[in-house]
């Protein structure tokens, strides 16, 4: 192989209760001047505990809450004030759209980054890139990044204080992250960022399977309670940074082109980490994986309450599914990292076949 292997993750990685009220005490080190860019929850969940960890230190600190969407527009607006501030260090506070917002600002002006997500549904934290979107919220880009972010801080009891159905729809995400990992070490290809895989990054990527199997259950109850216990500190791992970084130093094959079929659809209420769910039991079939895996996989679904059938993510119609085949195969989408050259055809069987599985385990045929 002509690859160099390579490991990218973030430079440091923290994570616990309460962990936000040291916040300077873990970041002091990077500047004296801060902004942070927040969602409007994130703001709430967090801003006592941060202000508290500066107390005695005579910081600028300045807080922004965003528009939204990681769109151009925005970000400009943040690196005014950046410019503006002499800003040092750029801090997210909130979920995806905030983390990639923070993220391109901090890259174009050449400052240090600080991720503090405030659900663990994605596993953006950790990632080197972003998603853009245009003004009018179309989709622009994927900005990839040199390095991956300078920090995460995750505060448990702000995770365990969140919609419980953030913490599955982040498992649906990290479900992907091992088998789609394995598909592309199988072809060869490159990881997310292009280089060699390594073999780190494949135990990363089986770990993170194995955490959802063994915690997933207990982590939800827990996050129903509100309460923080090793089960739901192992969860979050998985989610942000397991997955994170796995993904980042494996790749993503069908389940996430499957995802990207979905939303050619336009179903607005079927999430991120639901439609990969779906989408790792499609690329099982694809694989022709074995009765045990496959039944392995969706029974875990079942018991955290991911998707197993098309309904449950708002598809009802074959067209629908013809749709997600022709546009989840487009050159240059993750599903040709599996072995053989997928078609259309090809996906939507696998799809139906996925589907038809789901409906028998739900007791629906």
């Amino acid at each position: 192989m002509g690859r160099l292997r390579a490991m990218r993750e973030p430079l440091k990685y923290v994570q616990g209760r309460d962990a936000l009220n040291k916040f300077y005490d873990e970041m002091g080190y990077m500047g004296k001047r801060w902004l942070f860019v927040c969602s409007n929850s994130g703001y709430k969940a967090c801003h006592d505990k941060i202000e508290k960890s500066f107390e005695g230190h005579d910081d600028y600190r300045r807080y922004e809450i965003f528009g939204g969407i990681s769109s151009n527009g925005e970000i400009k607006k943040m690196q005014e004030i950046v410019k503006n501030d002499n800003i040092d260090v750029v801090v997210a506070i909130g979920g995806g759209s905030a983390v990639d917002t923070a993220k391109a600002t901090a890259y174009y002006e050449g400052k240090h980054i600080v991720i503090v997500p405030t659900v663990a549904a994605t596993d953006a934290p950790c990632t080197g890139l972003s998603v853009i979107y245009n003004n009018d919220h179309s989709f622009d880009k994927y900005l990839f990044y040199p390095t991956n972010p300078d920090a995460v801080i995750v505060d448990c009891n702000v995770i365990a204080n969140a919609p419980v159905h953030f913490l599955v729809s982040g498992m649906g995400d990290a479900l992907g992250t091992y088998f789609e990992g394995r598909a592309s070490i199988r072809t060869e290809s490159a990881s997310l960022e292009g280089t060699g895989i390594t073999r780190a990054g494949q135990a990363l990527a089986k770990l993170c399977y194995e955490t959802l199997r063994q915690y997933g259950k207990q982590a939800i109850e827990a996050c129903k309670l509100h309460v923080v216990t090793p089960a739901l500190e192992n969860i979050i791992e998985a989610n942000v940074y397991l997955s994170g970084v796995g993904a980042d130093n494996v790749n993503c094959a069908a389940a996430h082109s499957f995802y990207n079929g979905v939303t050619a659809v336009g179903c607005k209420h079927a999430d991120h980490g639901d439609c990969v769910a779906l989408g790792t039991l499609v690329q099982l079939v694809l694989e022709g994986a074995t009765k045990e895996e496959f039944d392995d996989v969706q029974s875990f679904c079942m018991e955290v309450g991911l998707p197993v059938t098309l309904e449950q993510i708002g598809i009802t119609t074959e067209d629908q599914v013809r749709i997600i085949a022709e546009n989840a195969c487009v050159p240059g989408e993750t599903i040709h990292n599996l072995a053989g050259d997928v078609q259309p055809c090809e996906l939507y069987d696998a799809i139906m076949q996925a589907d038809a599985m789901g409906k028998i385990a739900l007791g629906k045929v």
